[in-house]
């Protein structure tokens, strides 16, 4: 496979741009390679600027679930675009969205848009705090809520992919207000929200982890959280940047019948193009400016184009059986794979949520931070340097999925097996 133009570009960002990426994870650095750069995608595929193809399995990290250059979302992208990018002003599409969202999520009674999914927990969480009054933040060892300061104690995805230091540039003043415990741990998890002493406002939960790989809840553990909080009066915050519109179209939150009191959103919401959400119960969210004291704001939420985007995909995930469809073929291709593994390479585990999964390359099983950290990620980079040679793109790091979007072909699922055994045959004899 050739790579010149990937590896001259490269080499140029590295000059201009720190680590010449503008996202840590995309450096490719912990699987031992150089990241290509991309110049088109259309639907299960991308396309190197190399002229290299690939199924992909990244997504953009989730949100390409109807697969690239969907055509109705590029319709309606092109026809908000003829009406201008941005105007900095309330526009007829976020009100359509909102609706949307609103409908499609049980607990959310109203919502506000941002630009990403880290601007939605954080200020999820700014709100939690305005509205107890209190300030400690609980979340768990190996979720990731995106890198604003509070969330970057023992916090998941590229952190942990990079291997460094979760906390360098955060106040020790805001640090000691963010508590992380173990993922799927109930004894610790009641323990720590019944101590009074903690001054707990809430406690912020991927409801399926996907930052650490998909690790899902073990049975209990969300409706033991969900109890405890109610009990306590602490604000549950489900942050389903990731599972939301994922895993079903009303999210984890609808799949495990859960109603949590404010819920983050982005990637799928947006189809592609930057936005992040976060809603509520409406006593909780009268407390946002203009309405109440907590005061969130941006110039480019809700643009007009990234409306668009979530309007069409959010319509076409709507459709009658959407999910159904997706996640047979999702659980068909996963259990190919686990019967790929155990065949050649036995120390394998595979997570799966709906049509999101991760091959752990441990005995496991893989239910929390720790047994997690136990994956080879030496054996992972040579599988995905590997599966990069045999034309299918994966993402570049041990502790995140593969996302099966619906654009993908049982041929394209079918190939994929095919060059997974063939690395899998090599790993087994090397």
């Amino acid at each position: 496979m050739k790579r010149v133009k990937s590896e001259s570009l490269f080499a140029r960002a590295q000059e201009l741009i720190p680590g010449g990426v503008n996202s840590p994870v995309r450096a490719c650095k912990s699987v031992g390679c150089n990241p290509l750069f991309i110049k088109r995608a259309a639907g299960a595929k991308i396309y190197d600027v190399d002229g290299n193809e690939f199924i992909d399995f990244v997504c953009s990290w989730g949100p390409m679930i109807l697969g690239h250059n969907h055509p109705a979302m590029v319709e309606n992208v092109q026809k908000a675009l003829a009406d201008g990018t941005s105007f900095g002003a309330p526009t007829p599409l976020e009100v359509e969205l909102a609706d949307m969202v609103v409908t499609a999520l049980p607990s959310v009674e109203k919502v506000r848009f941002v630009n990403s999914g880290t601007e939605a927990t954080m200020s999820a969480i700014r709100l939690a705090r305005g509205y107890t009054g209190k300030n400690v933040i609980i979340k768990f060892d190996g979720c990731y809520h995106g890198h604003a300061d509070s969330f970057l104690v023992k916090a998941g995805s590229g952190v942990i992919t990079l291997g460094i230091p979760g906390t360098p540039g955060v106040p020790e003043d805001i640090v000691k207000n963010t508590i992380s415990i173990p993922y799927n741990n109930e004894t610790i998890l009641e323990k720590t929200l019944r101590d009074e002493s903690l001054d707990i406002a809430c406690v912020i939960i991927e409801p399926v982890a996907a930052n650490m790989g998909v690790v899902p809840p073990q049975p209990g553990f969300l409706e033991k959280l969900r109890d405890l909080t109610a009990e306590l009066g602490i604000v549950l915050i489900f942050d389903e940047v990731i599972t939301g519109f994922r895993l079903s179209y009303g999210g984890a939150q609808e799949k495990f019948n859960i109603m949590p009191d404010l819920t983050c959103l982005g990637k799928i919401i947006g189809g592609g193009l930057p936005v992040g959400a976060y809603g509520g119960k409406k006593e909780i969210m009268a407390r946002i400016a203009p309405e109440g004291p907590v005061y969130q704001a941006g110039t480019l939420s809700g643009n007009p184009l990234a409306m668009a985007a979530g309007i069409a995909t959010l319509k076409t995930l709507a459709e009658p059986g959407f999910y159904d469809k997706l996640d047979r073929k999702a659980e068909k291709f996963a259990g190919e794979l686990q019967a790929l593994a155990a065949r050649y390479v036995p120390q394998t585990t595979l997570n799966r949520a709906g049509s999101v999964m991760t091959t752990f390359f441990t005995a496991g099983p893989v239910t929390d931070f720790s047994s997690a950290m136990k994956a080879d990620q030496e054996k992972y980079a040579f599988f995905y340097r590997e599966m990069l040679e045999q034309g299918i793109y994966l993402a570049p790091s041990q502790f995140e999925g593969a996302f099966v979007s619906a654009a993908q072909s049982e041929n394209d699922l079918a190939f994929t097996l095919e060059k997974t055994e063939w690395v899998f045959r090599k790993m087994a004899n090397s």
